[in-house]
């Protein structure tokens, strides 16, 4: 199995990293600081003083109550402990600031490094009407819809029957699936457009729309890219099809689904793009891929980590989070493009707090007796230990399982195996959803789609139940 750490990493001119977020990656990013001999600092939220991220990290600073309007995402407070403890950079995580363009200006105007794009950069591929237009620009494929945001509900309607129903309505601003609507025909439209706008106006601030072709059986295939504000390279594709309510829960590198010669051309697209941007640090170009023409469409970029970066970590053998940080601290690309090579196969599925028996109901506790699973070719990030009461303030991520092997088949058998030596005593998880899943012949045989695991759900209701952490 290919290292997951590249020795080459060289950390730039950052001394004292202040890491801006909580949970498995803080404690993530922690790790990849000390592995390049920078000194963190945690801020956490009252709720948090004793997770596992502040006992690691080196200083730890209280900035506020449980509530994140009150801590992780003030602001001031967090720019206050930076300024307090001597920190010079800023890493956002993702969730909370990672993609805030005003955080990212006032982190460059205290005087510290951001680890990640530019406020400018983020502003401009945030707004997804706007990174649409730079995808035209850059000769990347979009999905058939509207150029831009659009006020007018009549115009929109209009456009919508022009582009041929179903289409999708999406928020200009924000993500995480609010703000989202599909419409399959003209009534449809004028009275879920209205809702769309409202949901984002509340969630983000901004009810602008635009609307896109659906692309029916879509896959969701993403590019990991990486640049240094001159250069950009790709480490390969994902495949995130596994979704429930927009949310990703299985992910994949590389996707079992594209031929060689489409894999090529998705990755040059990505780059393109990313390049014709400037692009500085880690970033994801996110496609929706129809397996009946073999076309891919860009949807989105993601300026920031995200949550299934391992598994492209675990098939190139980089540790992307590492050469971030390098990268915000002056350095160049550790890599030219041909340097990059895949190997193998890696699977990651999300343990979150939520009981799979009972609607996802999320379902906060305190950590009883914890096993770990390990051996070849298995890796868990996660912030978790014996006792450990989980608070009920923010997401219920607990974790990632992440497995790599040879090929698919033998990846899926590996996650059988680290599934089964997982034990997390306490509360319920989502592990007997992915042992369920992997009984599918469906699964097994690759043939998914961003709808199918819904489907899945509402037709094998009996096949999930929680007892001693086993799916039934």
């Amino acid at each position: 199995m290919s290292s997951l750490i590249e020795a080459a990493v060289t950390k730039g001119n950052i001394n004292k990293l202040l890491i801006a977020n909580r949970g498995e990656i803080a404690v993530r990013i922690i790790r990849a600081a000390r592995d390049l001999g920078i000194v963190t600092v945690q801020v956490h939220s009252e709720a948090d003083t004793d997770s596992r991220a502040v006992q690691m990290a080196d200083e730890a600073v209280n900035i506020g109550p449980p509530q994140a309007a009150k801590s992780y995402l003030d602001v001031s407070a967090i720019l206050k402990a930076a300024a307090e403890t001597g920190a010079d950079a800023v890493h956002p995580g993702y969730g909370f600031l990672a993609e805030n363009a005003d955080f990212a200006d006032a982190v460059a105007a205290a005087g510290l490094v951001f680890v990640g794009p530019s406020g400018d950069t983020i502003r401009l591929m945030g707004d997804k009407a706007a990174a649409r237009s730079e995808a035209k620009k850059a000769g990347v494929p979009t999905v058939p819809g509207s150029d831009g945001v659009i006020d007018d509900m009549d115009v929109a309607a209009d456009l919508a029957a022009q582009i041929g129903f179903p289409v999708m309505i999406k928020a200009a601003a924000g993500g995480g699936g609010r703000g989202i609507r599909i419409a399959r025909d003209t009534a449809e439209f004028r009275s879920l457009a209205p809702q769309a706008s409202s949901e984002a106006s509340a969630a983000f601030g901004d009810g602008g729309i635009y609307i896109e072709k659906v692309i029916e059986r879509a896959r969701h295939i993403e590019v990991q890219v990486l640049g240094d504000g001159k250069n950009v390279v790709h480490f390969f594709d994902r495949e995130c099809s596994l979704q429930r309510r927009r949310q990703k829960v299985w992910e994949e590198a590389p996707s079992a689904a594209l031929s060689d010669e489409v894999r090529d051309e998705l990755c040059r697209s990505a780059v393109a793009l990313a390049k014709a941007v400037n692009y500085r640090g880690a970033g994801t170009i996110e496609y929706l891929y129809d397996d009946k023409s073999g076309d891919f469409y860009f949807i989105e970029m993601n300026t920031r980590i995200q949550v299934e970066h391992p598994v492209s970590e675990m098939i190139c053998g980089t540790d992307l989070v590492a050469q971030m940080i390098a990268i915000a601290g002056g350095a160049a690309l550790q890599s030219t493009q041909d340097q990059i090579r895949r190997s193998g196969h890696a699977i990651e599925v999300r343990l979150n707090a939520e009981d799979p028996a009972n609607n996802f109901m999320p379902f906060p506790g305190v950590v009883g007796e914890l096993l770990t699973p390990d051996g070849p070719g298995v890796r868990f990030d996660h912030m978790l230990y014996p006792g450990y009461a989980i608070p009920p303030f923010y997401d219920s991520l607990l974790g990632k399982l992440i497995v790599w092997a040879d090929d698919r088949e033998a990846a899926l058998r590996r996650l059988k195996r680290a599934l089964g030596e997982l034990r997390i005593e306490g509360l319920p998880t989502t592990a007997p959803l992915f042992e369920a899943l992997l009984e599918s012949d469906d699964l097994r045989c690759n043939e998914v789609h961003t709808r199918w695991l819904e489907s899945w759900l509402e037709e094998n209701p009996e096949l999930i139940a929680q007892q001693g952490g086993k799916a039934l």
